[in-house]
Parts: C-alpha cells; structure tokens; sequence
C-alpha cells in the first residue's frame, strides 16, 4: 500500500460520495412534492382545533354590553380513530374524529334573560356529517357553512336551564385539541376520549385517568373546579416516512464508506493483501448499490422489506466480489465491516434519537479495535515504496 493508492482510494470515496449527494437531493425533491401537502390537507382536512362554546346575555353596565356566562356543566366524548394515508414517499397522519358535547347554561340574574349562546367548529377547510346543533331540543335555524361560528338565543327564567347539544363527524391530519379560549375558570368540566391506537402523545394537559382496551386507550380529563385550565390536545402517532428515511440514509452513506474502506486497507495492510484502486472504485459501486436500490423500491414495497432486500443485494455483490477476488478469508472480515458501518448505521435511522449515539459507539469501538490491532506495526515498513523489478530476457 502506496501513499499514490491511499490518495486513489480516497479519490474514489469523494466521488461516490458526490453521487450519494445527487441521489440524497433527488430524494428530497421527490419527497417535498410541491403542492403535495395542501393536495392532502384539501383532500382529507386540517388538524382539529375545537373550542369551548361560549355564552352571554346583554348587559349595558360592561364594558362591551355583554355578560358572559360559563356552562354550568360540559360533557364531551370524542372518539379518533387513526388512518394514516400515504401520499408518494411520505406518510400522513390522518384521522376520523367522532366528537359529541353536551353543555347545560344557566341564567344566573334574577330577571328573565335572553341567553345567546355561540359554537364554532374547528376549521372552515373540514368536513362535517352527521351533524347535530340542538339548544333545548330545537336545531339550529342559521345558515351554518364552517366558516362562521353558530350563534342562536334562548328565553330563560332566573335559574333556568338551556341545554346545548352538538354532534358532528369530521377528518384530520396530525393532531386534534380542545381549548378553552379565554376561559380562565373552567367547572364541571368532562371530557372522554377513545382511541384505536397505542402511541398517546399529550402535547398539553395530561388526562385524569386512563385505562387500555382491546382497541387503544380510554381517558378521561375531569376538571371540577379548574383555575387555568392547560388546552386538551392528542398528537396522532409517529409514522416512518420512507423519503426522509432514505434521504437521511444517502447522505450520511459516505461517513459509513470510509469507515468500511479504513478497515480495509488496515486488513490490507495486516494481512498483506494488495487491493487495487479498481477493487475499491467496484467496492465503492457495490456500496453505493445499497441507498440507489433503496431509494426506489420504497415506492413499491414497504420500508423494512426495502431496506433487507437493499442491504442483502449490496453485501452479495461486496462479498461476492472479495470472495472472487481474494478467497473467503479476506471476504469475511469485509462482509462483516460492510454489515457493520453500511448496514446497522443505516438501520440506526429508522429509531429517532439513537442514530447519533448508535454512530458514535460504533466509531469509538473501531478506534480501540485498529489501535489494538496495529499497535505494534511498523508503519514506515507497510508503506515503503517497493522497488520495481523489471525482468529482462537473457542475450543471445
């Protein structure tokens, strides 16, 4: 091993490296489809904000001619059920919300009131059916479109009840929540919801209590006497999306490459085996035949099955190719670099969090590996330029 054929080889890396650049942007092009998003979003809906209804009376003592009047009792259930739908190389996050409420308000005065009370749905971008909007038993008359909030009168007498009754299916992407908008005091608060999934994620307020079935998860947020009350809020599952996946994987392939070619010429030099630059650049090809393969067959099988059938057509060709070329010893020390540096690093990217500490453990482990192993060799030695023997025919 020559310093000439180290520079060759690391020639070689950088252009591969170059080619996993140009296949990692054709992967984010790919996945970041323009428009891709608000196709889904148009076509399944937003992410699900509910609100808390609100209700007043008028009142020319405040400030802006109304009282308001806190529900005296809230019962909600809502029911997500979750559906991710898959849209070129990435996945989303889609979900049916069976929501249903019952609000009971009270006329607190000592005088008959006229009782407005207001319900908004969530977004103006959803759908809605089997929709419901009674208030003490008799539907709404408005025109009622999502986009503006439903507002309808009741008669009561001091003390008396209105009941508001509301129902609707609707779809969603990535989250769904409820607020209390400027509620700073919220009592006899209820609120039930049923899952079919197992991964609950509360990005505000924890629930109350919770129990698992069959389906997923049942909790309960109970607020009898809330002072700032946080908004209830369910984050829908994390899901694999194959592009990023792969893009990550295709970019960071080149730090796994040098890892593999390091062990390499070090077995090279331990064993005194003499690689040519060519067997490397058909090394590195075989490589890169990992994240290229990879990259496509997402589109057409699952992830994991992609990656297994990707990873085994790389280490056949590498192994195979050192098999031929070097005979079984020399080829399995390579199949188990390969499997190390080209296959567990890559598979590190499919468990968020773990990829940076899976990298450095294994670069650190490789470290004390070759320190040990070439601790007593004498390096001047294996790179010594060899003289050159030139054989010449006897005269005659």
């Amino acid at each position: 091993m020559t310093p000439l054929r180290l520079f060759a080889i690391l020639f070689i890396t950088a252009c591969t490296a170059i080619a996993w650049s140009i296949l990692g942007s054709a992967l984010d092009i790919r996945t970041h489809q323009p428009g891709l998003a608000a196709a889904v979003t148009g076509g399944w809906g937003p992410a699900i904000h509910q609100a808390h209804p609100v209700a007043w009376y008028q009142s020319p003592g405040t400030r802006d001619g109304r009282a308001s009047i806190r529900p005296t009792s809230s019962i909600v259930n809502v029911a997500l059920t979750y559906e991710p739908k898959r849209k070129g190389l990435l996945w989303y996050r889609a979900y049916l919300a069976d929501f249903r409420g019952e609000y009971v308000f009270t006329n607190p005065t000592p005088i008959p009131q006229t009782i407005y009370v207001r319900f908004t749905l969530p977004s103006p971008d959803a759908s809605y059916n089997a929709f419901a909007f009674l208030l003490n038993g008799k539907p709404t008359g408005a025109n009622v479109n999502g986009r503006e909030p439903i507002t309808e009168a009741v008669v009561l007498e001091p003390g008396g009840k209105a009941t508001l009754a509301v129902a609707y299916k609707t779809r969603g992407l990535d989250r769904w929540d409820y607020s209390f908008g400027d509620e700073s005091r919220i009592q006899n608060f209820e609120l039930r919801m049923n899952t079919n999934f197992d991964e609950i994620d509360f990005p505000a307020g924890s629930p109350t209590a919770r129990t698992r079935d069959d389906q997923g998860w049942k909790l309960e947020w109970a607020y009898p006497d809330e002072i700032g009350a946080r908004p209830i809020a369910m984050n829908m599952p994390q899901v694999l999306n194959p592009g990023p996946v792969a893009s990550r994987i295709t970019f960071f392939a080149p730090v796994s490459l040098v890892f593999f070619f390091a062990v390499l010429v070090v077995l090279c030099l331990m064993q005194g085996v003499n690689l040519h630059p060519m067997n490397f650049f058909f090394l590195a090809a075989g490589c890169f035949a990992f994240q290229l393969l990879f990259a496509y067959l997402v589109d057409l099988i699952a992830l994991h099955a992609a990656f297994a059938i990707s990873a085994a057509v790389s280490l056949a060709l590498v192994s195979g190719y050192l098999l031929l070329a070097r005979g079984f010893a020399f080829a399995r020390f390579a199949a188990l670099a390969q499997f190390t540096y080209m296959i567990l690093f890559s598979y590190s990217f499919f468990f968020d969090g773990l990829t940076g500490i899976t990298i450095t453990i294994g670069a650190i482990a490789t470290l004390a590996v070759l320190m040990v192993t070439t601790a007593k060799v004498n390096w001047e030695e294996k790179f010594r330029r060899r003289p050159v023997t030139v054989s010449t025919s006897p005269a005659r």
